[in-house]
C-alpha cells in the first residue's frame, strides 16, 4: 500500500505539473511542483536501489536525471535555476554533517598514523595529478582543446585538468556511510582524505592560477583569476566559520527545536552562495568543523539531528543534482573524456600501490582504498567555473568536458565505495583474527579514526 501511494502520489503530481506548465503558471509554482514529483521518483528510485544492493544516493540521481531536461522533463532548466538556492541549501548541511564529523588528530601527533595518512593524501593527490598532466601534455596536438595551439598554453589546459584529477569529494561518500552505518576504519580515513584533497586542490588552483598570467599566451588567461579564486575560497570559509559561532550562540541559550537551526543555517548559507558566489561545500565544511571544536557538546547533539533529518535532505540535493547532470559533452568527445576518466581511476589505483610502500599503510588501503576517492562533485564544480573564467579562450568547451567528466566520477563514484565497504569482508577478517596480536614495531597499521594505531 505504501509503494502504491506512492505511485499514485507521483502522477498525480506529475499531471499536475504538466496542467501548470500548459495554463502558464508562475515559474516559483512550476519549480515547486517539479521538486515535489521529482523527490517522490527519487524517493521510489533510491527504495529500489537499495533492495539491488546499490546506494540510494545513485537511485536519486538517476531518477533526477530521468525527470530532468534530459529525459521527461519534469523540472527544466528555468525550473532548475530557481531550485537552486535549495540545492545550495540541502549541499551545506551535508558538508556541515561532514564537517561536523571529522576529526584530525592523527595531524596534530606525530607518529605511524600521520604517517600513514599523509603517505595516502601523497598518493592520492599527486600520482593522478602527474598522470593526467603527462598524457595530456604528449597527445596535445590531437587532443579536442589544444590542437593548434602553443605548448604553453597545452600545458596550462594539462595543469588544469590534472589539477581536477587531483579533487575527490566527501559529499556522496558520508550518505553511503550513512547508509552502511560504518563511521570506523576505512571508511572514516577515506572521508578524511578526501576532505583534506579539497583542501589541497585549493592551493594547487591558487597557485596554477597565479603563475597562469605570465605563463600563457596573450589573451589566454582572464587577469585577477587566482585573487578571484583566492576570495571565493577564504570567503566561503570566513562565511562558514561566521554561520557556525552564531548558531553555538543560539545553541547555548535554546535547547529545543534543532531542527530549525538546520533550516535557517541551510537558508543563509545558500543566500550567501547566491548573493556572493562563494561555495556551498566548504562554508559547510567550515561550519561543522567550527562547530565541532568550539562547541562539542552542542556538536554532538547537532550530529544526532542531522541523522535524523538526512534521508530528507539526500533525497533533495542528489534528485537535484540528478537533474542538473550535463553529459552532452560525452556524446562529442567521449573518447578524450574516458581517457581522461580512466587515467584518473589508474591514477588512485597506482597511488594507493606507492602509498603501500610504506610500511605504516595497511594492507586494506592498498587493496579497498582507491576505490572510495573516485566520487567528485561539490567543490569540483566550483572549481569547473573558476576555470572557465580563468581561461576564456576555451572557457565553455574547458567547462563542459569537466562537468561531464564530474558527472560520470558523481555516478560511479558511490558504488565504487559501497563495493569498497561490501567487499571489505577480508580487512575485517584480518581485524578480527589480529585483535588479540601485541603490538610490534615492525608492523603495518591500519587507519582506524579512534586516535591510534590498528595491528594488521
Amino acid at each position: 500500500m505504501q509503494w502504491l501511494m506512492l505511485v499514485v502520489t507521483f502522477i498525480v503530481a506529475a499531471i499536475l505539473n504538466r496542467i501548470a506548465r500548459a495554463s502558464g503558471a508562475p515559474l516559483e509554482a512550476l519549480a515547486t511542483l517539479a521538486l515535489g514529483s521529482v523527490m517522490l521518483l527519487a524517493y521510489i528510485a533510491g527504495t529500489i536501489a537499495q533492495r539491488l544492493r546499490l546506494p540510494r544516493i545513485v537511485g536519486y540521481m538517476l531518477a533526477g536525471f530521468i525527470a530532468g531536461p534530459a529525459w521527461i522533463r519534469l523540472v527544466r532548466g528555468p525550473e532548475l535555476e530557481a531550485l537552486s538556492p535549495i540545492a545550495s541549501g540541502a549541499l551545506t548541511l551535508i558538508a556541515f554533517a561532514v564537517g561536523n564529523e571529522l576529526t584530525f588528530d592523527a595531524l596534530r601527533v606525530a607518529g605511524v598514523r600521520r604517517t600513514a595518512l599523509l603517505r595516502i593524501l601523497g598518493g592520492a593527490s599527486a600520482v593522478p595529478f602527474l598522470a593526467v598532466t603527462l598524457v595530456v601534455l604528449t597527445v596535445g596536438p590531437w587532443f579536442p582543446l589544444t590542437a593548434h595551439q602553443p605548448f604553453r598554453d597545452v600545458l596550462l589546459v594539462a595543469l588544469s585538468l590534472g589539477t581536477l584529477a587531483a579533487v575527490s569529494s566527501p559529499i556522496p561518500i558520508w550518505p553511503v556511510m550513512h547508509d552502511a552505518h560504518e563511521t570506523n576504519g576505512l571508511a572514516e580515513t577515506t572521508l578524511q582524505v578526501s576532505v583534506l584533497q579539497d583542501l589541497l586542490a585549493l592551493l594547487l588552483v591558487v597557485l596554477l592560477l597565479a603563475v597562469a598570467l605570465p605563463l600563457g599566451s596573450a589573451g589566454a588567461v582572464a587577469p585577477g583569476s587566482a585573487t578571484h579564486a583566492l576570495l571565493i575560497f577564504a570567503g566561503s570559509l570566513v562565511a562558514g566559520i561566521t554561520l557556525a559561532l552564531a548558531a553555538s550562540q543560539y545553541l547555548r541559550v535554546i535547547r529545543d527545536h534543532l531542527a530549525w537551526v538546520l533550516v535557517i543555517l541551510a537558508l543563509l548559507a545558500s543566500q550567501v552562495v547566491r548573493l556572493l558566489g562563494l561555495d556551498a561545500v566548504l562554508i559547510g565544511l567550515a561550519a561543522g568543523v567550527t562547530l565541532r571544536a568550539s562547541a562539542p557538546s552542542h556538536s554532538a547533539r547537532v550530529r544526532g539531528e542531522l541523522e535524523r533529518c538526512a534521508i530528507p535532505v539526500y533525497v533533495v540535493f542528489f534528485a537535484l543534482v540528478g537533474s542538473s547532470l550535463q553529459l552532452d559533452a560525452l556524446t562529442e568527445i567521449w573518447p578524450w573524456a574516458l581517457l581522461l576518466i580512466g587515467l584518473r581511476v589508474v591514477g588512485l589505483w597506482g597511488g594507493m600501490r606507492w602509498a603501500g610502500r610504506h610500511p605504516a599503510v595497511s594492507g586494506e588501503w592498498v587493496e579497498y582504498g582507491w576505490l572510495g576517492l573516485v566520487s567528485q562533485g561539490g567543490l569540483a564544480i566550483t572549481l569547473a567555473a573558476i576555470f572557465r573564467r580563468a581561461f576564456p579562450e576555451w572557457n565553455v568547451s574547458l567547462q563542459a568536458l569537466l562537468v561531464a567528466m564530474i558527472a560520470v566520477h558523481q555516478l560511479a563514484g558511490p558504488i565504487c565505495f559501497r563495493w569498497m565497504l561490501g567487499g571489505g569482508w577480508r580487512w575485517r577478517r584480518s581485524r578480527e583474527v589480529t585483535r588479540e596480536v601485541h603490538e610490534a614495531p615492525a608492523t603495518p597499521f591500519a587507519l582506524d579514526g579512534s586516535g591510534g594505531g590498528r595491528v594488521q
